[in-house]
């Protein structure tokens, strides 16, 4: 049974790849990730305000003092004039790339244009396969336009592209007005790839201490709903390949982004709750079911029912949603049960 697949130019064993996760920070856990049957990893991400905090704290403790001695004001060159990133980062992907046969593709969040550019080469120095735009940005200013947002997206992307030579993904949100139209731009931007979709963390409010405080929730099932859904209406219609992540726990939520037409799937909160091993399990589900009806290769399934191969095209569009609440029967005993309700 072939289960290989094509991602970012690369000929991947499976279509199962950890995500950026606290676990992919450690060697040791991504030679094991390796061992468990990864066909490639995404580290960890590197914030642009990481690289230029150590910069700016650098320069600071160069330069402490030196106005007392006007001659050494300059001894020492300006901190623009260094390239420094989190050494353990760099490190991580050189050491990587020399200790695993799997690709390496790293992560990185910029806020700037120039950060983009300036960390996308030093990440490709140290070594790495390829590199995930994470995107991940909250804007909150009024007199912001949509049309200035989606081309400030478009805009780092292409600097990105010209500054690199290894594949670039870039991992999206999935808020924005016409999400067709703006995986058609990226397309055209000459995204290598496109990751669907990023989850926004929440932040929640502590009520004993009255602050504001980050909340992690793990996925669950049900967020792969709506990569689904945006994968299999995108499928044939843009050249970029398409990465679902969220929401994929087994094998089976494996096989259902593939006929969507996923070329990868990421793993994420599934190996969080159960351990790295969990990735021969997955891969255990998908081949006991492919064996069962009959598929050869994952290239047999892909996109198989994707909007453009599905018997029913409007399963993806509103009809459906019409559909679904009409035919909706809820269980209310089930609602009002005393344990259950607690209004």
């Amino acid at each position: 049974m072939d289960l290989t697949t094509n991602y970012l130019g690369l000929r991947l064993r499976s279509p199962l790849v950890p995500s950026a996760s606290p676990m992919s920070g450690e060697i040791d856990n991504i030679l094991w990730m390796e061992d468990a049957g990864a066909a490639a990893v995404v580290l960890p991400s590197l914030f642009e305000e990481q690289l230029s905090l150590e910069s700016y704290e650098l320069h600071h403790h160069l330069t402490y003092g030196t106005e007392s001695f006007p001659e050494s004001l300059t001894y020492f060159p300006e901190h623009q004039d260094f390239r420094l990133g989190p050494e353990e980062y760099l490190n991580l992907i050189q050491k990587t790339t020399e200790k695993v046969k799997i690709p390496i593709i790293a992560s990185l969040n910029g806020s700037s244009l120039d950060g983009w550019t300036e960390y996308a080469r030093m990440i490709e120095q140290a070594g790495a396969t390829a590199l995930e735009l994470n995107t991940y940005s909250v804007h909150t200013d009024p007199a912001l336009t949509s049309e200035q947002i989606e081309q400030s997206y478009i805009n780092m992307l292409k600097v990105v592209k010209a500054s690199v030579q290894i594949p670039v993904a870039i991992k999206l949100s999935p808020y924005f007005t016409n999400m067709a139209n703006m995986a058609k731009r990226l397309d055209d931007a000459g995204a290598d790839a496109l990751v669907l979709f990023n989850r926004f963390y929440q932040p929640d409010i502590n009520l004993e201490t009255l602050e504001v405080e980050p909340h992690v929730l793990l996925s669950t099932p049900q967020a792969m709903r709506l990569p689904l859904r945006w994968i299999a209406i995108l499928y044939g219609r843009i050249n970029a390949h398409l990465a679902a992540t969220s929401g994929i726990h087994n094998g089976h939520d494996v096989l259902k982004m593939l006929m969507a037409g996923a070329n990868i799937t990421m793993l994420c909160s599934v190996l969080l709750r159960h351990g790295i091993e969990h990735i021969k399990y997955i891969e255990q589900e998908i081949r006991q079911w492919m064996e069962k009806h009959e598929y050869e290769s994952v290239e047999q399934l892909q996109g198989s029912m994707s909007q453009k191969h599905c018997p029913n095209p409007s399963a993806f569009e509103r009809a459906q949603y019409m559909r679904a609440l009409q035919t909706y029967q809820p269980d209310w005993g089930r609602v009002y049960e005393p344990s259950h309700y607690h209004g």
